[in-house]
C-alpha cells in the first residue's frame, strides 16, 4: 500500500517553464511558478510567481506574490507584494497591496495600491479621521 506523504500535497511545489519553452494557454497552480520561457495566456497561482529575465508573458497574472525581471504585457493582480527588478518591463495595469521597484525597471500603465481595509482618502492619499474625531467648532 502506498504511504500518503503530506509534503506532496503541500503548496511548496515549484513549477518551472524553462528558457526556450513557449506555452499558449492558461496556467492554474497551487504552488510557486517560475517562468523563463514565454507564455501567451493567463496565470492564476495561490503562491509566488517569478518571471525571470528571459521570461515573457502576454496575459493576466493573478497571484499572492510576484517578482518580475522579464516582460509582462497584461494586467498584474497581486494580493501581497509585487517586486519589479531592474530588468523588468511592464505594459499594463498593476494592482497590489505592496510594491517594490528597483531603479531601471519600467512600466506603462495604472498602478492601484488601494485595499478594502485602507482608510486613505483616494484623492489625496492622506488618512482621514473618523467622523467622531472631527473637531466641532
Amino acid at each position: 500500500m502506498a504511504k500518503y506523504n503530506e509534503s506532496e500535497s503541500n503548496s511548496n511545489n515549484i513549477n518551472l517553464i524553462g528558457l526556450g519553452t513557449e506555452i499558449h494557454g492558461d496556467i492554474m497552480s497551487n504552488g510557486d511558478l517560475r517562468i523563463d520561457g514565454s507564455l501567451v495566456g493567463n496565470i492564476s497561482s495561490k503562491g509566488k510567481v517569478v518571471i525571470g529575465e528571459t521570461g515573457k508573458i502576454k496575459g493576466e497574472i493573478s497571484c499572492k506574490n510576484c517578482d518580475v525581471s522579464g516582460i509582462v504585457d497584461g494586467k498584474i493582480i497581486v494580493s501581497e507584494l509585487l517586486s519589479l527588478k531592474s530588468s523588468a518591463k511592464i505594459i499594463g495595469d498593476m494592482s497590489t497591496n505592496r510594491l517594490a521597484i528597483e531603479p531601471g525597471s519600467r512600466f506603462t500603465g495604472y498602478c492601484d495600491m488601494t485595499s478594502e481595509n485602507s482608510a486613505k482618502d483616494k484623492s489625496t492619499g492622506f488618512v482621514t479621521p473618523p467622523a467622531s474625531e472631527e473637531k466641532k467648532g
